[in-house]
């Protein structure tokens, strides 16, 4: 959910200042940043449709990457190159009744953006999705990985609805009790289409709550009749998957031995018994870019690496119609023409607001008002073993009041999330008190041969959670949202959306595309499409693939080719088919403990990775689950990258500097 806005930090970390601007001239002069000078650049396009402005391959890494030949899509899917192309026909004209003009212009390409991109894209609209970096890249790669329902929120609902405003204010507190319980339902909505629809990217995972005392002090939310919640847990949970129409598998107790038995790591001192309950789990950024390329399939020009760089006004109205956006891996600008234009940025809306307000000048009448409140969540990853393989924990009473996840994760340990309240940005540079207080808190139900030292730290990374408020709301109405909020600027059009989390991405999108389809007053007969439909991967998957995969490649360990079917589901074979002939699996891998190979490194360029770090942080996961694996990586990918991409020497060792510079940002064993 990230946004496309400009950001020089990660601009010169990624290395796109090597343009070569005297050999490659820009398409589009800085003036064009003025709106009233739109007109004066209608013509400023005409050559992008030619492929000779790559003049110097050298000067620019990926620079092959646009041609569509060199490197297919994977099945019925345009490769990046062509995603590209169809991108620049919309500014062979600047005419409102040009037909390459797009019905809807996304900016973002994380869950939120991609979703109503697949949305819009199946309803029939011409659609185009843009992404500064690649999908996926912020905050929707940095989630706690877990489809949940929103246990919290209905605990906050509830303490709601017994406090003091209850007495003084009651409709307004059953107001809120109904609001907050009706998004806890649908959560659970999305999650059971996931689990039903996505069995591919989704599997469920059990969560253990231990209880060590009947009553609670200080009780959780701080709500006094919370302290009896290790008596209430079984109805809560009951109720919990009530809300699912008891589609999730039933939660059940655990007696104390029988809870050491299935959870051994549990201090066994003073347990009472343990509640368990479940909740979905995913590879967040594999189901983004399944969400993308899904879009893609259905028509969407949906791309990574193009920047919105302005907005295209309509000098009458103040409208806008449009924007100029810059293919980042080789500098390229032109128009792209829309109807409508979405900011999805999640934490980033506001600096794409404000740039909108800043482009329509004296003409806006309007004060700008914040509408994205930044939290920050910090996650570590710890050696696996730390919990069982097929149990989670839910710590339900830290010290700061929050949820803390101790989850298996990918064959590590998942621990998170922190909440501080900043403004967002991209690199992680995780805050080292943030990573002592998870080590701390984590251990507090765990009773482990030795204790968690900061060197066992793998891993840290932490991502940006947007709260957000309708700044165009009535005065008195704006109050800040654990929902989503959808608001349309009543002068330039432009519509946003923020708030909201994981679990209800296929909504939102779906919010979005029905605000859009009613503001344009489109001829769309077509509704919402997306409950039912299958995304990237699920044609040809089924629980016992890997088998099959074992079957015909008799070499392959179990645990390489479960994570193969288990990230990439039916399209496994095509993933496979990638692999370089000759040499046994083991002299496949990227590096050793890890069951990440070649063949994906290859098929990931195909599914529009451009960068090393791509890789190492999103296509696969080394990064996110071990810093030094990682780094040591990096060589190897950029050598099959250069390969399959046909970078130079240059590019090759400009893309190495890079992805150590990003990988350097995650936490690792050692504090910095």
């Amino acid at each position: 959910m990230r946004a496309a806005f400009h950001d020089p930090t990660k601009t010169s970390l990624l290395v796109v200042v090597q343009r070569c601007r005297a050999s490659q001239p820009r398409m589009i002069q800085r003036t064009f940043r003025s709106h009233r000078q739109t007109q004066n650049n209608n013509n400023h396009n005409n050559n992008n449709n030619n492929n000779n402005f790559h003049r110097d391959p050298g000067l620019h890494w990926t620079s092959v990457i646009s041609f569509p030949q060199t490197v297919p899509g994977p099945a019925q899917v345009p490769s990046r190159g062509e995603q590209i192309q169809k991108l620049q026909q919309s500014s062979s004209s600047l005419s409102s009744s040009s037909h390459e003009e797009y019905d809807l212009l996304i900016v973002g390409g994380g869950a939120t953006g991609a979703g109503i991109a697949l949305d819009a894209a199946t309803r029939g609209l011409r659609v185009a999705c843009v992404e500064r970096g690649d999908f996926a890249s912020e905050t929707s790669s940095r989630s706690t990985k877990l489809i949940w329902a929103g246990i919290k929120y209905m605990g906050s609902a509830i303490s709601g609805l017994l406090s003091w405003r209850t007495l003084t204010n009651p409709l307004q507190s059953w107001q809120n009790f109904h609001d907050e319980i009706m998004m806890v339902y649908h959560c659970h909505v999305e999650r059971r289409y996931m689990m039903t629809k996505q069995p591919h990217l989704c599997h469920w995972v059990p969560l253990v709550v231990p209880f060590y005392a009947w009553h609670l002090n200080p009780p959780p939310l701080g709500e006094p009749l919370f302290a009896f919640f290790p008596i209430l847990a079984p109805l809560t949970f009951k109720i919990y998957d009530a809300l699912s129409f008891f589609t999730c598998p039933s939660s059940y107790l655990l007696t104390k031995n029988k809870a050491m038995e299935r959870f051994p790591q549990l201090q066994r001192k003073d347990l009472k018994y343990a509640s368990v309950f479940y909740e979905a789990q995913h590879n967040d950024a594999r189901t983004n870019l399944a969400i993308a390329m899904t879009a893609a399939d259905r028509g969407a020009t949906i791309v990574n690496y193009v920047e919105m760089m302005d907005f295209i006004f309509d000098d009458q109205s103040d409208k806008v119609v449009g924007a100029v956006v810059q293919d980042r891996m080789t500098g390229e600008e032109w128009v792209v023409r829309a109807k409508k234009v979405v900011l999805a940025g999640g934490p980033f809306t506001d600096a794409l607001r404000q740039r909108e307000m800043k482009e329509l000048g004296s003409n806006s009448s309007d004060q700008f008002q914040p509408a994205v409140e930044g939290a920050s969540g910090t996650h570590i990853v710890l050696r696996g073993g730390i919990v069982p393989d097929d149990l989670g924990l839910l710590d339900y009473q830290t010290r700061d009041g929050r949820f803390l996840f101790i989850l298996p994760w990918q064959g590590h340990t998942l621990v998170g999330t922190t909440d501080q309240k900043d403004p967002a940005q991209t690199l992680h540079n995780v805050p080292e008190d943030e990573i002592e207080w998870l080590l701390e808190e984590s251990q507090k139900y765990l009773e482990l041969a030795q204790p968690l030292q900061r060197s066992d730290v793998w891993s840290a990374w932490r991502g940006w959670r947007p709260l957000a408020v309708d700044p165009h709301a009535p005065p008195g109405t704006t109050t800040m949202s654990r929902d989503h909020i959808i608001s349309e600027h009543p002068v330039t059009g432009v519509l946003f959306i923020a708030g909201g989390k994981w679990t209800t991405w296929r909504a939102m999108a779906q919010d979005v595309t029905d605000r859009v389809v009613a503001r344009l007053s489109l001829d769309c007969t077509k509704t919402c499409e997306t409950l039912d439909i299958a995304l990237h991967g699920a044609e040809g998957y089924s629980e016992g693939l890997w088998n099959q995969v074992l079957a015909k490649y008799k070499d392959m360990d179990e645990a390489m080719a479960k994570h193969l079917v288990e990230t990439y589901g039916g399209l496994v074979w095509e993933v496979l088919a990638c692999r370089r002939p000759g040499g046994r699996w083991d002299e496949q891998r990227l590096v050793p403990g890890y069951p990440y190979i070649d063949a994906e490194v290859i098929y990931a360029c195909r599914e529009y990775a451009c960068t090393v770090e791509d890789v190492l942080s999103r296509r696969t996961r080394l990064a996110f689950l071990n810093k030094e694996a990682a780094q040591s990586a990096i060589r190897r990918v950029a050598d099959v990258m250069a390969q399959e991409l046909q970078w130079s020497p240059t590019v090759k060792e400009q893309q190495i500097v890079a992805a150590q510079h990003y990988i350097e940002t995650y936490g690792g064993p050692k504090s910095s």
